[in-house]
């Protein structure tokens, strides 16, 4: 009797304590997401080089303390202020110590780079984002360690070193390249090692239990212990080799898998977005088999910046009907450029207007968008990568109002309009451009998780879609060149339901709602007289 009546008081006990304990890692309003989809389909993200944000100390180099005091930049946690960028994600590039500027050869994966600042450091910038309802991601470099890491100091010495396994070594060069044609095994004293990339980030053996291990415990320490809210993994496509075949191979996938199972049972609602750089058809497979949340969408960003390029919108209509289909609904990454490609601003000759339409297409479309830093203002930048991870231009001033000192790279030059404060001060500028359709996103849910469906125009410089949730369902247009538009009738096959009323949301306009066929859909729709060069519509159809 007493046996089951301390039984059940225990697990009133336990039940009471999942009731009352509070989330793991900060407000609990951070993990409900919006008609049933997770928190990332409501997030916008916002990838920064902490290196290049902001310098608080005027050492010349970026830190977290300098990321914290231009939080309310991003999101000042005021639901009814406008002034913010309003992004609810920020993705820290590597934050770790290394051994290079940049932070992918790292070499200690408990720690925070000395030129950031500290543990206590980072956990206020975790403490400080939440509160203003920012989730954080932080990037994991599983594939590889820095060539100063002690494992592969130590595994250098010799096959006796208990970590030469967590490599992968031959007596000699087996004699293929890695996949970008370079050397793949690289010579040292005593013996080859592989290294996907170049020579000073040697691959880790994936396959090895006792990496594995290691790998348990450094996402346990960083979901648990410091209390970010996922990761962004590197080098995905990379992770498993077999022989000469190094990129998404069966392996790769097998691990993934076992990853995937193991960071959710530590962290269930934790978040991992993967770079596979490869064909759309490649990178679903990650998704669609249980291995990754989300991936970055490299075919979607390429077929945006030519449509923003060549004002055509044949192939963003391909790589958004392809995406819709071979992934479940919304759960893909996209972007316009990264911290690895020469800057959008750049990929678009600085054109003002076919930025506006980019940042359209992207935070108007399917998928869960990540801005780069400094795109929001146009900055640009071409290879080599240093180049592409310049200090963020929050003014023109002497160092882009980066740092008082020299920063670690030059700023571009000149700054003139394609700073912070001078765009704050436009309200036609491509930063409030930025702001508006951020904040209109995170007010629509048909922006953040609807279902994609395809309208046809009868103008191919006008490119038009449907999504449709639970909730809502909104008509976007873009005009994608830079002239002025007139004939551009808008035609949809599917169904609407009943239709009685339209408004344009991003412009606060009434207009018109189509006159519906038999079917639900409509014929040469023109919800506007005309469309303005760059614009873009949100028309809500009620």
């Amino acid at each position: 009797m007493w046996r089951w009546v301390l039984l059940v008081a225990a697990a009133l006990s336990l039940l009471l304590l999942m009731v009352t304990k509070p989330a793991p890692f900060g407000d609990s309003r951070l993990y409900a997401g919006t008609e049933g989809y997770p928190w990332w389909n409501d997030t916008v993200f916002y990838e920064v080089f902490v290196r290049s944000f902001y310098d608080s100390d005027n050492d010349g180099n970026g830190d977290l303390n300098g990321l914290i005091e231009k939080l309310d930049y991003l999101n000042d946690g005021d639901p009814t202020t406008q002034t913010d960028l309003g992004v609810t994600g920020l993705w820290l590039m590597p934050i770790s110590p290394s051994s290079s500027y940049h932070g992918y050869d790292v070499t200690d994966y408990y720690g925070i780079h000395p030129d950031y600042g500290s543990m206590e450091d980072f956990k206020r910038l975790l403490t400080e984002a939440h509160r203003r309802g920012i989730r954080v991601i932080v990037d994991l470099v599983l594939n590889h360690t820095g060539i100063e890491h002690p494992w592969f100091v130590s595994a250098a010495q010799g096959p006796d070193s208990p970590y030469r396994n967590y490599f992968l070594w031959r007596d000699d060069d087996p004699g293929y390249a890695n996949p970008q044609g370079a050397t793949a095994w690289n010579p040292a004293a005593s013996g080859y090692y592989y290294a996907a990339f170049w020579r000073e980030v040697p691959d880790l053996n994936l396959q090895n239990p006792d990496v594995v291990r290691h790998i348990e415990d450094i996402t346990r320490f960083w979901l648990r212990e410091v209390g970010v809210d996922g990761f962004r993994l590197d080098a995905v496509k990379h992770f498993v080799e077999e022989g000469a075949k190094q990129e998404n191979t069966p392996g790769t996938h097998r691990w993934m898998k076992e990853y995937h199972r193991m960071y959710k049972a530590i962290a269930p609602r934790s978040l991992t977005v993967g770079e596979v750089w490869s064909p759309s058809r490649e990178v679903a497979p990650y998704i669609t088999e249980g291995e990754l949340d989300l991936a970055f969408e490299f075919d979607t960003a390429q077929a945006m910046i030519a449509a923003a390029q060549g004002a055509n919108a044949n192939r963003i209509r391909i790589a958004h009907a392809v995406a819709s289909r071979l992934y479940p609904a919304n759960q893909y990454a996209t972007f316009l450029s990264n911290h690895d490609q020469n800057r959008v601003m750049s990929q678009l000759d600085g054109d003002l207007l076919k930025a506006r339409v980019a940042a359209g297409l992207l935070l108007t479309g399917p998928g869960v968008p990540f801005v780069y830093y400094g795109e929001e203002v146009g900055m640009t930048g071409l290879k080599p990568d240093p180049d592409l991870r310049v200090p963020m231009q929050w003014e023109n001033a002497a160092y882009a109002g980066f740092s008082a000192k020299n920063p670690w790279r030059a700023p571009n030059e000149p700054i003139g309009p394609l700073n912070v404060a001078d765009q704050d001060l436009d309200p036609d500028s491509l930063l409030n451009h930025y702001r508006r359709l951020i904040h209109l996103r995170q007010g629509h849910p048909a922006l953040r998780m609807g279902v994609y469906a395809k309208v046809e125009s009868s103008n191919p410089k006008v490119y038009a879609f449907l999504r449709q949730s639970r909730q809502e369902q909104v008509l976007v247009v873009i005009n994608l060149s830079g002239q002025e538009i007139g004939e551009y009738g808008l035609d949809y096959g599917g169904s609407l339901g009943d239709i009685t009323s339209a408004v344009e949301l991003l412009h606060e306009l009434d207009v018109p709602p189509p006159a519906l066929d038999d079917q639900g859909g409509f014929a040469r729709y023109h919800p506007l007289e005309s469309l303005a060069p760059a614009g873009v519509w949100v028309i809500q159809l009620r």
